[in-house]
């Protein structure tokens, strides 16, 4: 395990992760409770442009083939069809306008960390749709009688450090006057229509790469309960993915996603449900960060963690896996990595997809 220490950065007066209940990415709406919220708001058929291969209809879509988007609606690249990682709209240029919005609450007690951290969570949607970050707006939420300005200065601070990196502009944003912190970005980009990363088109196999290692969810509900800091934990957090995306592009690839808050297992059931196929997890050879797997031991386990376990498990062939280790791939990330259906040079491959299994979209060996 790494060394643990003072948080660096800001003096925080305060610690920001016990002025909400959740923290980071595991503070999501559950999965399941997501999809039936949205399931109304899936568009209605219109005749002329086929489903996507693997593709099946959604709540109001006619089964039979040939149907579709329509209209000013083909424009809609990607939309709420498949959960993906961000809208996708062509422009009409050759080009495609990419746009996401993140944000969540106090991941870590360091103010200026958790800026950071949530503007590189925030650009992970772009990379992993292929695209470019252009500019971010600030999203942030702040119970402004309880902590003071100077910490939201911090956050921000924070998220400007990360932007610039990625040659990102931001250009304000909007703020309210919260019970609990949050912070995040609307961040829109570009990308290539032809050279998209989408999570429905994964094919049976092409082997799977994941780019950040597991854990850290473990790791910051240690950090909330404990204090504890974990340096290492939040250098993976605050990397960015746009060496990943561009590698998976120079690759060739074509399907994408972003390792979140719905862990290794629930984003996985999701674009191999997306694709019509089934992925196959060799779970020894899924990375992990120091630390983890200890901590897990300890009992520090995140309720969307479990939440996300239990979304996946009627979907789960778990083969010999046990708990610790179900619950460890179905970790609640923050800030992840790009998990690519395809074979990235200096990342492990963790598995890779087969054809559809009755019933099951998850096989752990």
């Amino acid at each position: 395990m790494k060394t643990v220490g003072p948080a660096t950065g800001s003096a925080a007066p305060v610690r920001l992760t016990s002025y909400a209940r959740g923290g980071g990415c595991a503070c999501k709406i559950p999965p399941g409770e997501l999809e039936a919220m949205v399931a109304g708001l899936l568009p209605l058929p219109s005749p002329g442009k086929t489903l996507g291969p693997g593709k099946t209809p959604g709540p109001g879509q006619d089964p039979s083939p040939g149907q579709a988007l329509g209209g000013d609606e083909d424009r809609l690249l990607v939309g709420l069809d498949d959960g993906d990682d961000a809208a996708v709209v062509r422009t009409g240029d050759g080009t495609a306008v990419v746009s996401t919005a993140d944000f969540f609450t106090p991941v870590v007690d360091d103010a200026r960390d958790w800026g950071r951290i949530a503007a590189a969570n925030a650009l992970s949607d772009i990379y992993a749709m292929g695209g470019r970050p252009l500019v971010g707006l600030n999203l942030l939420g702040w119970p402004r009688d309880v902590l003071p300005a100077e910490l939201a200065g911090e956050v921000l601070a924070g998220a400007l450090d990360v932007a610039r990196a990625a040659g990102c502009l931001v250009g304000g944003g909007h703020s309210i006057d919260s019970p609990e912190p949050l912070y995040g970005m609307a961040v829109t980009g570009l990308v290539d229509p032809d050279r998209l990363l989408r999570n429905d088109a994964g094919r049976p196999g092409v082997p799977l790469t994941l780019t950040k290692p597991l854990g850290v969810g473990i790791l910051n509900n240690r950090h909330k309960r404990t204090g504890e800091v974990f340096a290492h934990a939040v250098a993976v957090m605050a990397a960015l993915n746009d060496k990943a995306s561009a590698a998976a592009l120079e690759a060739g690839a074509v399907c994408a996603t972003d390792v979140t808050g719905f862990g290794l297992l629930g984003h996985l059931h999701k674009l191999a449900r997306a694709s019509g196929v089934t992925a196959v997890v060799d779970a020894a050879a899924v990375p992990v960060l120091d630390g983890a797997r200890e901590s897990l031991r300890a009992g520090y386990v995140s309720g969307g963690t479990r939440r996300n376990l239990d979304w996946v498990r009627p979907h789960l062939d778990a083969g010999r896996a046990g708990e610790d280790q179900l619950r460890l791939l179905a970790d609640a990330q923050t800030s992840g990595g790009l998990l690519v259906a395809g074979e990235i040079p200096g990342h492990p491959v963790i598995g890779e997809l087969v054809p559809a299994l009755a019933g099951t979209t998850l096989v752990i060996r």
